[in-house]
């Protein structure tokens, strides 16, 4: 008999039939063999339900969900989360690639240090010529957050971990998620960036590897999340869950992580939203951009006013 499954990986997908293969034959290509999956179907339109369901038929390690209608991203990784039955559990999206050694090595590190959940760096997976994508390489504010390793550790030591926020870069104790009674916001945009913010307060410990764990697809028709940031109700879901995720830090007094958190947004996200918003046709969107950005210089007068900054501040 083979080995019962240590990690259940939740894959989410909308209308990913294109992309959807590649996610799942990295599933297949781990090292570590003993995973399960849960694909959910979150109402798709395009062949993506017929995707998952010949992956279960050719692999019983696959398992699908299809919800009745299109709930978004933390309700199908809620749906999935309700049916993980393994100690350990990891998320995907269904058009981005894991590597090789990535649960393997996450389920190493955790199973030797106890610690509640593990979290590695990652790369943009980016289209180019012919249609092919190519992983660029780990970016300095992702290293920031992942590079050295450590083992054991917690926000207070490592508070720059707080600028890892994506839900796709993580090994968890399944437990861990019961006990912290962590849920994925529903009907809202960038849903993890709340729910990392929690996981690093509630944590009694946790571990980070350097190693980039999966390749996260910008995609060519600029469809994906983080490519409609033009759009005002793109825009508003994205500000405020940035906001929440430094609410919970500063909630549970870890201020050097909100400095850090703080400071990384002014540095990275702001820029490229300020220069959408120069050029926007509705002038509610500079609006929101600049009551955002008051507030973060409120939460840290220290931080440098670079032009982007002092543009946003006068909107």
């Amino acid at each position: 008999m083979s080995p019962p499954p240590l990690v259940t990986v939740v894959v989410p997908g909308f209308d990913v039939a294109g992309y959807a293969p590649e996610a799942l034959d990295s599933l297949r290509s781990q090292t570590l063999r003993e995973w399960t999956a849960v694909l959910v179907d979150d109402a798709s339109t395009d062949a993506t339900a017929a995707v998952f369901a010949a992956a279960a038929v050719e692999d019983p390690r696959f398992r699908v969900v299809r919800l009745a209608e299109r709930r978004g991203l933390g309700a199908a990784r809620n749906a999935g989360l309700d049916l993980v039955d393994t100690p350990y559990v990891a998320f995907l999206d269904a058009d981005d690639r894991m590597a090789p050694t990535a649960l393997e090595h996450m389920v190493a590190t955790l199973a030797a240090s106890g610690s509640d959940f593990a979290l590695g760096a990652y790369v943009r997976l980016r289209p180019g010529a012919g249609g092919r994508y190519t992983p660029g390489a780990v970016q300095p504010w992702v290293a920031a957050s992942t590079d050295p390793a450590r083992t054991g550790t917690t926000l207070r030591e490592h508070p720059a971990a707080s600028g890892n926020i994506v839900a796709w870069s993580k090994v968890s104790r399944s437990d861990f998620w019961i006990r912290s009674g962590l849920r994925f916001p529903e009907g809202k945009l960038y849903e993890d960036q709340i729910v990392a913010q929690q996981m690093y307060v509630r944590a009694r410990a946790f571990d980070v590897l350097p190693d980039a764990i999966v390749e996260w697809r910008e995609r060519a028709d600029g469809s994906s999340i983080t490519q409609r940031q033009a759009a005002l109700p793109v825009l508003r879901d994205y500000l405020e869950a940035m906001s929440a995720g430094i609410d919970v830090l500063e909630g549970a007094g870890h201020d050097a992580a909100v400095d850090a958190r703080v400071r990384l947004i002014l540095a990275m996200d702001v820029p490229p939203l300020v220069r959408i918003a120069a050029g926007h046709p509705d002038d509610a969107y500079r609006r929101a951009l600049g009551a955002f950005v008051r507030d973060l210089r409120d939460r840290d007068a220290a931080t440098s006013p670079s032009p982007e900054i002092s543009a946003a501040l006068l909107w």
